[in-house]
């Protein structure tokens, strides 16, 4: 399969370039940078480069700023526009071609939730408020505007990914290691998570499974932040010691502090009613394959 990609440099796109890789598929590369073997992107307001999708079979669009950063008014522009406004341009790029890729698949986030307590969330639930609700909410109608040029659009509502190299749990673990972790806020809040084996082979599985829509790229079984600390503790044999209050993550990462304060308990129903199997459900069992 030719496969044009952008994000392949980031965290989970870098797992994703490489299975897919292995599998024998062709890659068209995006990058922001004159870099060899990658297509230019140089801004996502700038066209996208349309000769990358040039007999493409199917594109994956995982590129986006980093939200893990205060969110200055600057900020908030930079994570809105390479997300809503990239793709907007891919889009209208795609409508441009002659010939089409079959399937985009562009990653979203459970920020598309908000804050919503204990409630149960699927890929039915109603969005939530604030920035990271309403910026999601926005990038998936522009992914969804492909649907009308005949591509099929899988959305990935990814929760945080798990792994060794990237992401929230290589921040967390030197911390823990020098036991310095320990519960955000009251602890009591949902945490959707996966292992990146199985974010992968969700990417890869929408590829191939005739689905569309929707959604939630999370194991089955959500979290508690308190229950999430004290898994990482046991399987590191480090006592977390420390816990950090509301008010001081507020203080220091301002806004952007609702990605570790919100409660989100979501659920990958349409994953698991169109015959997905998940291979790391449980965060211990999760953490326990990447640590030991």
């Amino acid at each position: 399969m030719r496969i044009t990609m952008t994000g392949a440099t980031g965290f989970i796109g870098s797992h994703v370039r490489a299975a897919l890789e292995a599998g024998g598929h062709e890659l068209r590369l995006i990058s922001r940078r004159n870099a060899a073997g990658f297509h230019s992107w140089p801004a996502p307001e700038a066209p996208f480069p349309a000769a990358s999708l040039e007999g493409a079979d199917a594109m994956i669009h995982l590129a986006g700023e980093t939200v893990a950063q205060r969110w200055s008014e600057g900020a908030k522009r930079r994570i809105r526009g390479s997300r809503v406004q990239g793709t907007q341009r891919l889009v209208e790029a795609l409508a441009a071609m002659p010939e089409r890729p079959s399937v985009l698949i562009c990653a979203s986030a459970t920020g598309y939730y908000g804050d919503r307590g204990e409630e149960v969330l699927d890929e039915t639930s109603r969005p939530g408020q604030g920035f990271l609700a309403e910026t999601c909410m926005e990038w998936e109608n522009a992914a969804a505007q492909a649907e009308a040029l005949g591509v099929r659009v899988v959305r990935l509502r990814f929760g945080m990914v798990l792994g060794r190299d990237g992401g929230a749990l290589a921040k967390m673990l030197p911390v823990f290691r020098l036991c310095l972790g320990g519960r955000l806020g009251s602890g009591q809040q949902w945490m959707p998570w996966i292992h990146v084996d199985d974010a992968v082979a969700m990417v890869a599985w929408a590829l191939s499974e005739p689905v569309s829509g929707a959604h939630n790229a999370v194991a089955p079984a959500p979290v508690r932040n308190e229950e999430f600390t004290r898994a990482l503790e046991g399987i590191l044999g480090r006592p977390a010691m420390f816990s950090v209050p509301a008010w001081a993550l507020r203080a220091a990462m301002g806004e952007a502090a609702e990605i570790a304060l919100s409660s989100q308990r979501v659920m990958p129903r349409a994953a698991l009613n169109a015959g997905f199997r998940f291979r790391h459900p449980h965060v211990a069992d999760a953490l326990r394959a990447l640590l030991s």
